[in-house]
């Protein structure tokens, strides 16, 4: 399959050169302002979605499907309608001084622009993503102007007057060309326009052979090369979709080749393309969403997500391994590839870019700047290649990422009218208390809580606007736990600071003397609990360093970007699995339980991040971690397919599952020595135990 002829679109008609020079035009244009001459941030992102509007309606019409014939009529009506919008934001930016010379106080022209803006965006919004958007952006805008105060108790809020509305839904910092935009605009736009020249350089074509040529000769190599494969992809793109449609035309029908189950394929396809958004260095646009919240460096949160990704890529590839030994798979007999002959012949353009991507961030250079420069080296390598990118082809990459970044550039546009009603009535802080309230003080119930509302959200957003919008919902509740977590653990040990311990004589003077006193965990967390929430906040501040708590909020936020890829894989709307299953043809349904059983890692590894120091803990500590993980999450791959080297009993099988919980749970590293032995001593005997007779038929998949 050749990848890169696959990602272009051919120049047939006048719709296609239109958006072939458009696209690059708006990819010109983004380069410009991110990398040659900064303009002013609303500028910026007005240009941004200006340009987008045009290609959204040129891509994706008012009626019907993308890439269905459309009259002349429709097209100029489409056509007409972009301008529209264009012209009003541009419009509006061009009228801020104005607006506020005028005391905050819109002209007839500027209501008229400003209503077409935002009808504009709910619109493009509901050609791109479906409608639960739109509806989330009009029950958000009425909210603050009409039934909010209808309402009574915590979530009732006077209304605003409609010129407020619209004033802040475009100019506020949490608006439609706010934070959000500007991240869109700028590091989001950047990163997928390199995964376009690393696509159009022939990097995809790269990435799979290497895959084969690597692990195609192991036992259950085609399924391991679906994992590796969509784990180098994630490198390139930031969807999971897109993800499974380029890689899983080659895996599935090898992993069907080979004697896996259809169903089976379709869902490691799928799980190990989900994965695509946690791999760094780019992690799909979530990372620089997290960035931009937290103020953490986005190189730290790229550091630190290199062995969970590891560990979540490792397993899909356990539940392959187990799944070919148990049906009796073995290696692939035509696989004459070899790593270093396709590293020789295709290996440069994918390399250098993403060496230079990741030594230019670890320098200190601005993600902006990195993915610029990486552009410029996916060029300079593809002449060491004979799939040399001459003008035309350089060309194709810049229309290339701006296609494939339209979706992105309209919801991140579009969902900043949600975080701005959130922000303005304060229903983050509301949402927070509530899940605090109804988790008590338990950082898993609240953990179930936002892993269950990361599934209704996805049926209906995609997993960054999902992100986005849990993340300030849920992020301060979750931070607040995890950190009180380690409050409590030193307040147990007895290292709580003396300005801590002044603040807690104030708030509660008779307990004073049980800070001088050793006690257990469960009774340090009773003693935190007793203290008013606002007096815990401060001795939370105090005692905890600043490196504690920064680890502890990005620990929050990892939580919840992993739990919003499960959407990705879990029924009963799982557009990658979906996707999987149509290149499988397997029904989509029992196609998605399968990809939500192997994607198992989604739920274990944020559980990781809540009770252990895998994300901010020294080196030796990390590393023990990560090692007991890797074991306990086989032993749960064997444990739930009933299978290691042979069949697993029922008893052996719960045996199994408590020893991976023993190697998971957070306890000392003995405990975990201990889970680890057992395990072994299990592994051993069953690859002791006689299998089944491999020459009948090929038993079914376990579930």
């Amino acid at each position: 399959m050749d990848n890169v002829a696959k990602n272009l679109v051919p120049l047939k008609t006048i719709t296609d050169k239109t958006v072939f020079l458009l696209g690059v035009g708006v990819s010109f244009l983004h380069i410009y302002f991110n990398i040659i001459d900064i303009i002013p941030g609303l500028w910026q992102n007005a240009l941004h979605f200006s340009g987008f509007s045009l290609l959204c309606v040129l891509l994706y019409p008012f009626l019907g499907k993308p890439g269905e014939k459309r009259s002349s009529f429709f097209i100029s009506v489409d056509l007409i309608f972009g301008l529209l919008a264009a012209a009003a934001a541009i419009y509006m930016i061009s009228m801020e001084d104005a607006i506020y010379e005028r005391g905050v106080r819109l002209s007839l022209t500027e209501w008229v622009a400003g209503i077409i803006l935002i009808l504009s965006a709910i619109e493009f919004t509901r050609r791109t993503t479906g409608w639960i958007i739109p509806v989330l952006i009009i029950l958000s805008l009425s909210y603050v102007g009409w039934w909010g105060g209808l309402l009574s108790g915590v979530f009732k809020f006077s209304g605003l007057s409609a010129e407020t509305i619209l004033f802040r839904s475009i100019y506020g910092d949490d608006g439609l060309f706010g934070n959000i935009a500007r991240i869109s605009s700028s590091f989001v736009f950047m990163f997928i326009l390199f995964g376009a020249f690393l696509l159009r350089s022939g990097a995809g074509d790269f990435v799979v052979n290497l895959a084969r040529a690597v692990a195609g000769k192991t036992v259950g190599g085609p399924g391991l090369v679906a994992v590796f494969a969509s784990g180098l992809t994630g490198t390139i793109s930031g969807s999971a979709v897109a993800n499974t449609a380029s890689t899983g035309v080659i895996t599935i029908p090898l992993m069907k080749k080979v004697g896996f189950d259809p169903k089976f394929a379709a869902g490691v396809e799928a799980s190990a393309s989900t994965g695509g958004q946690l791999m760094p260095p780019i992690m799909g646009a979530g990372a620089f969403v997290m960035a931009s919240y937290t103020q953490i460096p986005y190189t730290t949160i790229v550091m630190v997500s290199i062995l969970p990704a590891i560990l979540y890529f490792a397993t899909v590839a356990f539940y392959v391994r187990v799944e070919a030994k148990r049906v009796g798979i073995g290696t692939v007999d035509d696989q004459q590839l070899s790593a270093m002959a396709v590293i020789k012949e295709g290996g440069l353009p994918f390399l250098l870019p993403v060496t230079t991507l990741i030594g230019l961030l670890i320098y200190g250079f601005t993600p902006t700047y990195a993915a610029g420069i990486s552009i410029i080296a996916v060029i300079v390598s593809s002449w060491l290649t004979p799939n040399r990118m001459g003008p035309r082809a350089i060309l194709e990459a810049l229309a290339l990422g701006a296609r494939n970044m339209v979706m992105t550039a309209i919801l991140l546009c579009s969902v900043g009218l949600i975080v701005n009603v959130i922000a303005t009535a304060g229903i983050g802080n509301t949402f927070s208390l509530m899940i605090t309230n109804w988790a008590g003080s338990s950082l898993l119930i609240a953990i179930a809580l936002i892993a269950l509302a990361s599934l209704v959200l996805g049926m209906g957003l995609p997993v960054t606007a999902a992100y986005i919008v849990l993340g300030t919902l849920s992020a301060p509740a979750l931070y607040s736990l995890i950190a009180d977590a380690q409050l409590a653990t030193l307040i147990s040990r007895g290292l709580l600071s003396e300005e801590a311990k002044a603040v807690f004589m104030v708030a509660a003077p008779d307990k004073l003397d049980l800070l001088n006193q050793s006690m257990s965990l469960p009774q340090a967390r009773i003693l935190l609990e007793s203290i008013p929430l606002p007096m815990q906040s401060t001795i939370r501040d105090l005692a905890l360093s600043p490196e504690a708590a920064t680890y502890a909020l990005l620990s929050a936020h990892l939580i919840i970007f992993w739990l919003s890829q499960d959407s990705n894989v879990t029924p009963p709307v799982c557009l990658t699995a979906f996707t999987a299953a149509a290149i499988a043809k397997t029904p989509p349904m029992s196609t998605g339980l399968q990809s939500w059983k192997i994607a198992k890692g989604l739920y274990v590894v944020p559980l990781l991040f809540a009770y252990t120091p895998l994300i901010g803990g020294g080196f030796l500590e990390v590393l023990e971690i990560f090692i007991f993980a890797l074991i306990g999450l086989y032993a749960i791959s064997g444990a739930m397919q009933g299978y290691l080297e042979n069949t697993l009993g029922m008893p052996l099988r719960l045996l199994t599952m408590l020893l991976a919980i023993t190697m998971l749970w957070p306890a000392t590293f003995f405990v975990h020595l201990a889970g680890a032995l057992g395990f072994g001593a299990v592994f051993f005997f069953n690859s002791r135990t006689p299998g089944p007779d491999r020459t009948g038929d090929k038993p079914q998949s376990a579930i």
